[in-house]
């Protein structure tokens, strides 16, 4: 008979075996038997807690985005100003926590997976729309001008920096990531203050 209480404790094993047998692979090629003994736990057991193997992953991208959205509420919590709270956002995209090997490689085979799957697409589209609408707010109360192509051009450098993090990982760490991305953000604010 289960133990009770064991449930919760499991999968997050198993969330965690995921982004870890991920990260190692470089790729979704990994199996539920490999995400199973790296968890300590049976594959039976995976198949009846998750379903599939997409299953798995989504639950473990679900933990990734749920660590990020909780990184950034307590990074806003802390800010006072927009630009301040910009910061708060751009930093939590590259905090130990979020720019690590493993994670990276979530979100890399995330957004490959995204293409194929309705159920990663639609996690992704939830994350993108809570990204711009955060970036946008912010964004609305330092300048005038749309805030739509600045708020997609810190998305897009946040995903690119991730890229190439993970294909020459030597060339960049999370403090010259966030510099990359704050250095855009004051020329754009720049650059909109100039052209009013």
């Amino acid at each position: 008979m289960p133990k009770t209480g064991m449930r919760p404790i499991r999968t997050t094993s198993v969330v965690t075996a995921t982004i870890a047998e991920v990260g190692r692979v470089g790729s979704l090629d990994v199996t539920v038997s490999q995400i199973a003994d790296k968890a300590g736990v049976s594959s039976a057991l995976v198949h009846h807690y998750f379903g599939g193997k997409e299953d798995v992953f989504l639950a473990a991208m679900r933990h990734i985005l749920t660590a990020f959205g909780d990184e950034v509420r307590e990074a806003l919590a802390a800010a006072t100003t927009p630009r301040e709270r910009l910061d708060a956002i751009i930093r939590a995209s590259f905090s130990l926590r979020n720019f690590q090997p493993e994670t990276i490689s979530a979100w890399l085979n995330f957004y490959v997976l995204a293409q194929t799957s309705s159920g990663a697409s639609r996690l992704l589209s939830v994350y993108h729309k809570r990204l711009s609408s955060n970036l946008r707010y912010n964004l609305r109360q330092l300048t005038d001008r749309d805030p739509e192509p600045v708020a997609r051009g810190i998305a897009a450098m946040i995903d690119g920096l991730y890229l190439r993090y993970a294909l020459r990982p030597r060339e960049l760490n999370a403090t010259d990531a966030h510099e990359v991305v704050s250095a855009y953000l004051n020329d754009a604010l720049a650059r909109s203050k100039s052209i009013d």
